[in-house]
């Protein structure tokens, strides 16, 4: 009689699935800057996530795989343009900085962003009808402006505890430093009624760093 086969090891669990394969990052560019140049020629409704794979050099498949859908597309590309102007190490606590050299480099670095042509463009499109009473209009302002004011919020709040400012709301505080900012040159910007000077800018800008440290700025009592 034959000896017994010798039984086969048991097979061995199948190890879990690892994570997925990390996303490219340069196909991730690629799609913003697709995303971006393209809303701000057709709009919204106007581009179609086929539209933007074909720009980016991919599938759409790839794009859905990044963003998920159009929407949060949108809000990234908006948020992708605001950090591509004003960096997220522009706000890191820095002691060593002066805060009026801190807030003047902040202040010329937004009004860049927002005065530049493809931003006046956006700005006139969540303004037009179609848009402004959309689910659009929140996503633009979360991914973008509000974004900013919580970077900045935090900012002031350093410098508050710093005692180098006095500000009782600082949540108030840092929207009121970006709308000094804008003030007339960006409407005329808005209404097509031409572009400042950049003297006319800089003073501008240096005019109104210059009233919110009048008015936060700490008083030696």
């Amino acid at each position: 009689m034959s000896s017994p086969r010798p039984s086969s090891p048991p097979t061995p669990p199948a190890k879990p699935a690892g994570p997925g394969r990390p996303k490219d990052l340069s196909k991730r560019n690629a799609i913003l800057d697709a995303a971006k140049r393209l809303f701000l020629v057709d709009g919204f409704d106007g581009v179609s996530m086929d539209q933007i794979a074909a720009g980016a050099g991919v599938s759409k498949l790839t794009v859905y795989s990044h963003f998920g859908d159009k929407e949060s597309l949108f809000g990234a590309a908006v948020q992708a343009y605001c950090e591509q102007h004003l960096p997220p190490l522009m706000f890191v606590p820095d002691p060593a900085t002066p805060l009026r050299e801190r807030l003047l480099a902040i202040a010329n670095a937004f009004y860049e962003m927002v005065s530049s042509p493809e931003a006046i463009q956006i700005h006139r499109l969540l303004c037009s009808p179609q848009v402004a009473q959309s689910p659009l209009s929140k996503m633009f302002w979360e991914a973008g402006p509000q974004r900013l004011h919580d970077e900045f919020t935090a900012l002031l709040q350093r410098r508050v505890d710093a005692g180098e400012l006095e500000i009782d709301d600082v949540a108030r505080a840092a929207p009121q430093f970006f709308c000094l900012l804008k003030g007339e040159p960006h409407a005329l910007l808005m209404f097509g009624c031409g572009a400042p000077g950049r003297t006319e800018v800089r003073a501008h800008i240096d005019a109104s760093v210059t009233m919110f440290l009048r008015a936060y700025a700490r008083r030696e009592r």
